[in-house]
């Protein structure tokens, strides 16, 4: 029996999946009695400690720039000043894996996109993500347990290969599984009624 659902390959931390979030909240509601969604991490930058370099923060900061202009999307700044930022969204990734345990994937995405992007806080250290965990009701003590375990570490391995296979070019991506086979969908950043006609056009 074929199952029909919609994958949306994410990054917590990944400025054009923050820029494209009101067009897909819009996308997302209207496929609620269409289709089921499946959100998946893609794990844009792997576990670091580094400093970022000065090079790859001015890049950063053009993409923002860019978004904004193109988009309207709000960032703040500050976080470049204020924050010692470090190339690494994995550890936010597995966040929103252990809330996707407890039925609290999306506000957890969403706590860490405002962190990030709004108030300046980074996402790539433990103790804003134990903070963000306790925003959206969990136990900090079971995050920080679960955070540091193998079977977390091995489920996220798992969903990154199984990222990895499907037709994607970046990060944000859709892809529509039907009959089994897997379609890549058009991002379109803006209107999000031209993807519901491309997603219904297979259906």
């Amino acid at each position: 029996m074929s199952v029909n659902k919609l994958i949306y390959v994410h990054d917590p931390m990944c400025s054009w999946c923050w820029g494209y979030k009101p067009t897909w909240q819009k996308l997302e509601t209207a496929l609620v009695n269409i289709l089921p969604i499946e959100y998946r991490v893609g794990g844009l930058a792997a576990d670091s400690d580094q400093l970022m370099s000065a090079d790859m923060q001015l890049q950063l900061q053009g993409i923002w720039q860019n978004i904004n202009n193109q988009l309207g999307t709000e960032f703040n700044f500050n976080f470049w000043r204020e924050c010692q930022p470090r190339r690494s969204t994995y550890p936010s990734c597995r966040a929103a894996l252990i809330a996707r345990s407890f039925n609290k994937e999306p506000q957890m995405i969403d706590a860490i996109q405002q962190a990030y992007y709004l108030k300046a806080q980074n996402p790539s250290d433990e103790d804003v993500l134990i903070k963000l965990c306790e925003k959206i009701g969990l136990d900090p003590c079971l995050f920080t347990q679960q955070l540091h375990s193998k079977e977390l570490q091995r489920r996220f391995y798992d969903e990154l290969n199984f990222v990895r296979s499907l037709p994607i070019q970046g990060f944000p991506s859709l892809v529509l599984i039907h009959n089994n086979r897997a379609y890549p969908i058009a991002i379109n950043y803006i209107d999000w009624q031209h993807t519901l006609s491309e997603i219904q056009s297979y259906l």
